[in-house]
């Protein structure tokens, strides 16, 4: 048992490590495509690739079930990403970055309040709340002025809730049984079918693939981040729980500070070096509560 939680541990911590990188990935596709593109693409070659993995048909045993699939679908893959993005053209990066950090903090609350998986709050869990946002405020402001934009900070708040019901449907997903590969892409299938209305905002220039950043960075995004992760954050959400496994996500600003450092040459200042020392400190209290 001890194992199968480490391994889950494992799982959500090299899932926030992935996450945490692709700002950089999704920074350099920006410059040639669309938000709507970007998604997209991500999520269809994700789909292609689990496909491709493993060919077996999900098989439901209630066809109710279904219905929990489209709205996985729906939050987690269309409208968390699409509120992300939207966000970002009303308000400052370091606002959403504080803010959608606030997504375990929901994540605890509708577990507390719907959940079946007896995950219960303590006290501790709170405070480690408060350390992490804490320390993701330092991260993401390091040191610049607050700037409030209430539509964009409005939606990236409602993008943490998104992720949080999201969060929690995974957790239901994961309780019937099925493969986590098939679920995953079944939850793909309906993300990638709720963009279609944006399809025909799309740039039909296939030579934008042939820059190899441009390309590698699609495949990143869509293997690495989506396929890849997706599958090992379920896996997490299924050994450790939904409450659990959402405090990773206090880790996400510390790793793009770190890859910031390493791959963009950004300094590191005492604010991001604090603020990575509490959001550490809050992961462990809440994750022990």
């Amino acid at each position: 048992m001890e194992n199968k939680r480490s391994a889950g541990h494992q799982a959500a911590l090299f899932t926030v490590i992935i996450w945490g990188t692709t700002f950089i990935s999704t920074k350099v596709l920006l410059a040639d495509f669309q938000p709507e593109e970007i998604l997209f693409f991500r999520f269809a070659l994700g789909f292609a690739a689990l496909l491709l993995v493993c060919p077996r048909r999900l098989e439901l045993e209630d066809p109710r079930q279904e219905l929990l699939f489209a709205v996985a679908g729906l939050c987690g893959i269309y409208l968390y990403y699409l509120l992300e993005n939207i966000a970002l053209t009303y308000t400052m990066a370091s606002n959403v970055g504080v803010i959608i950090s606030v997504a375990p903090f929901f994540t605890a609350i509708l577990s507390h309040l719907f959940g079946r998986s007896g995950e219960k709050l303590r006290a501790g869990f709170f405070v480690g709340f408060g350390v992490a946002m804490a320390g993701v405020v330092l991260i993401s402001f390091n040191g610049s002025r607050l700037q409030l934009s209430p539509m964009g900070d409005l939606l990236a708040l409602l993008a943490a809730f998104v992720w949080a019901c999201y969060s929690l449907l995974t957790r239901r997903i994961s309780s019937l049984g099925h493969p986590v590969i098939l679920t995953t892409r079944r939850t793909f299938f309906y993300g990638v079918i709720c963009m279609f209305p944006t399809l025909f905002r799309f740039d039909v220039r296939l030579e934008r693939f042939v820059h190899p950043a441009n390309l590698l960075n699609v495949l990143y995004l869509g293997l690495g981040a989506s396929a890849l992760c997706f599958v090992t954050w379920n896996v997490a959400v299924k050994v450790l729980g939904a409450v659990r496994t959402s405090v990773y996500i206090y880790m996400v600003p510390v790793i793009t500070v770190i890859t910031s450092v390493l791959v963009l040459k950004e300094p590191v200042t005492w604010t991001s070096a604090a603020g990575t020392m509490l959001a550490v400190a809050g992961l462990f209290l809440s994750e022990r509560f």
